[in-house]
């Protein structure tokens, strides 16, 4: 029981948000609440700043910021194509993925806009399921099964705007992807032996920006996000069928998980010099509202979640200081939040003091406070034609979680906490007009979650409306192994003269 109360403490409230086209602070807002190591798989658009610790309230980054609101492009200068091959490895054999985003942007005295198509391979990591105790172990993973370890992701972004008299700009996006799978879901489920993803996301967004003179600037960015998913699940369950011989017989069965979101954000920031040394300062206000209409039953926290809701803040102030060939920048976001979600009576159920409860209402309720906070700085100095950058970011997650067990009618708490480091570094070089970009950045303080094995049979975690297989299945609490991702990106942009 013990075990179940701590898989239970740990569900996830809004697994994986995704945010097209890159992973973007203070406009999408991801919440978690378990340090999954889920890779970047949505770094998708080439950057010029990234490698300063992902900086952005006080700083420009020109080839980036149109995909994170459309109507910068308007501080484009000509057009160009890019091409930004991007890649991502997770240690101990946990998953790896392969990105070529390919590009345009351009603009005109008055018009300007851009488009990007990215196509994307992604393999899982290396799993095995293994029963021990019926002498040596069975490998159930389907040999050399090429959709079990390979998937293959599709993205496209259209943008585009217009400058308007008064130093207004307007720009709006559209962004698509067609997913095969999302990094980190096949960890999610402890004991499958296949898993099948498929879904789509759609991003869409309409940008201002407004400029005061003397370097003052507001922007501004309504989104509209949906994120849909099908997870089909394939489990192996061992029946015992003759308790005088022991005698097990194997029955396979497939679950059908589907992750569905909807969000709704608005993004306000402001930024402006201060005095005359090259020193900025700039603030943001990001809100979201997210709509979960299914979440996933994973496995590894195992409530039927039904529909839920999310809401979530970014309040941030950063600065910067550009003094002759050096750049310096420092942002400080706080991040608060609550979700609440509940699981629904398949049909009438009866409490343990005799209440009813009828279908449709609620057996479970979970309500989680978030207090998140992330600090990024970084700097950039140039040397001719050559520009070394260097950063980190630090991701603070602290949530609090009041769960309530209308069947049981028992109430438990739990505070969850954790941090993420990201070291970043970067080189620019430009040549012949021609500019070649590296980034690269590593997280710590992620993992993969799994479940510690003891060597004894068990019955898996069970609530009201789920099936009592009995299953070969480890007795133990969660756990979670750690895991480091490192990210490559390789960018170019050759001007259309």
């Amino acid at each position: 029981m013990c075990a179940q109360l701590v898989i239970r403490s740990l569900t996830v409230a809004a697994s994986f948000v995704v945010v097209i086209p890159a992973a973007v602070a203070a406009q999408l807002i991801s919440l978690k609440t378990v340090p999954v190591a889920a890779g970047d798989q949505f770094l998708i658009a080439p950057s010029e700043k990234m490698g300063m610790g992902g900086v952005f309230i006080a700083v420009d980054d020109t080839l980036h910021d149109p995909f994170v609101n459309p109507a910068t492009g308007s501080r484009l200068s000509g057009a160009q194509v890019f091409v930004a091959p991007t890649f991502y490895g997770i240690s101990n054999e946990a998953g790896n993925a392969r990105s070529l985003p390919v590009g345009a942007l351009f603009r005109s005295s008055r018009w300007f806009g851009g488009v990007s198509a990215t196509l994307q391979q992604l393999e899982a990591g290396e799993e095995f399921f293994a029963v021990p105790w019926f002498g040596p172990e069975l490998d159930v993973l389907p040999p050399d099964a090429l959709s079990r370890g390979s998937a293959t992701n599709m993205y496209a972004t259209i943008l585009g705007g217009a400058l308007l008299p008064g130093d207004f700009t307007v720009g709006g996006s559209v962004s698509l992807a067609d997913l095969d799978a999302v990094d980190g879901v096949e960890h999610l489920y402890a004991m499958s032996t296949d898993i099948q993803q498929s879904g789509h996301a759609e991003d869409f967004r309409l940008g201002m920006t407004k400029s005061f003179g003397a370097g003052r600037m507001l922007e501004a960015v309504a989104l509209y996000n949906r994120f849909d998913m099908q997870h089909d699940v394939t489990y192996v369950d061992w029946i015992l069928v003759d308790s005088v011989t022991w005698q097990w017989q194997q029955q396979t069965r497939v679950e059908t998980n589907l992750d569905k979101t909807r969000t709704w954000g608005a993004h306000l920031s402001y930024q402006q010099p201060v005095g005359t040394e090259g020193w900025r300062v700039g603030g943001i206000l990001t809100f979201n509202r997210k709509d979960h209409p299914k979440i996933p039953n994973y496995e590894l926290v195992n409530i039927p979640r039904d529909p839920g809701h999310s809401t979530a803040f970014d309040i941030g102030i950063g600065i910067a200081r550009a003094a002759g060939a050096t750049t310096f920048g420092l942002d400080l976001v706080y991040e608060p939040a609550t979700s609440e979600t509940w699981a629904e009576a398949a049909e009438d159920t009866t409490t343990a003091s005799g209440t009813p409860i009828p279908a449709g209402g609620k057996t479970v309720e979970n309500s989680f406070s978030f207090s998140n906070a992330i600090v990024s700085a970084g700097a950039a100095h140039r040397i001719g034609p050559v520009e070394l950058q260097a950063g980190v970011q630090v991701r603070a997650y602290d949530y609090h979680l009041d769960q309530w067990d209308n069947i049981a009618e028992t109430a438990r708490r739990q505070d969850e906490d954790w941090m993420e480091w990201t070291p970043t570094w970067g080189l620019r070089l430009l040549l012949n007009g021609i500019e070649i970009r590296y980034m690269g950045r590593v997280t710590t303080g992620t993992g993969r979650p799994g479940v510690a094995w003891t060597g004894v049979v068990a019955e898996r975690a069970m609530d009201a409306g789920l099936a009592n297989d009995i299953v070969v299945a480890p007795s133990a609490p969660l756990t979670l192994q750690d895991a480091t991702v490192l990210t490559h990106q390789v960018s170019v942009s050759v001007p259309i003269r």
